[in-house]
């Protein structure tokens, strides 16, 4: 039972709250994870606003930045005794959603665990939602890891997001 786990990483604390979960699964079944990690043409455009003083080649800054979130999980999972291998994607030949269910068939993984951020109302709406994608089209089971909730400190407010919309466009504050 599920021998073949496909873990989509980004680095995030959510996405390494579904690999933990997909390394203590893989103990109990022995199986064994791949590790995913896509640079797309959203990390891209990000890349390039973040470094936007650099002249240097964002797509190599992106691939470094993703080995180095691979090695860092496959040190993880082996460190706990799983056996696991990465895999980088920066082929740009999709939406992200895509490439995950992609490599699972390509693999073939027998289940797909990812974190997600749980957004809800306006959040999911503007940021979209990877995690309900790659569910919605996955051929196999997916396993999805939602990430604890902040906890709030006693006597802390809640801070409110304010959405104005500058030249027609939405921005968050």
């Amino acid at each position: 039972m599920y021998q073949r786990i496909l873990v989509p990483v980004d680095g995030s604390a959510t996405s390494t709250r579904g690999l933990e979960e997909a390394i203590q699964l893989a103990r109990l079944t022995q199986g064994r994870l791949r590790l995913f990690h896509v640079i797309d043409e959203l990390s891209f455009a990000l890349a390039m606003d973040a470094y936007s003083g650099y002249a240097g080649d964002w797509l190599n800054v992106l691939r470094e930045q993703g080995r180095r979130i691979l090695d860092e999980g496959k040190a993880k999972a082996q460190a706990a005794g799983v056996d696991a291998e990465a895999q980088l994607c920066d082929s740009f030949s999709g939406s992200v959603h895509q490439m995950v269910n992609d490599e699972a068939a390509k693999w073939p993984a027998q289940l797909i665990v990812l974190g997600t951020h749980g957004r809800r109302g306006v959040g999911r709406v503007v940021m979209g939602s990877s995690a309900e994608h790659i569910l919605r089209y996955a051929s196999v089971p997916v396993l999805l890891v939602r990430a604890p909730e902040s906890e709030k400190k006693a006597g802390e407010e809640v801070k409110a997001v304010h959405v104005s919309l500058p030249t027609g466009a939405l921005a968050f504050e």
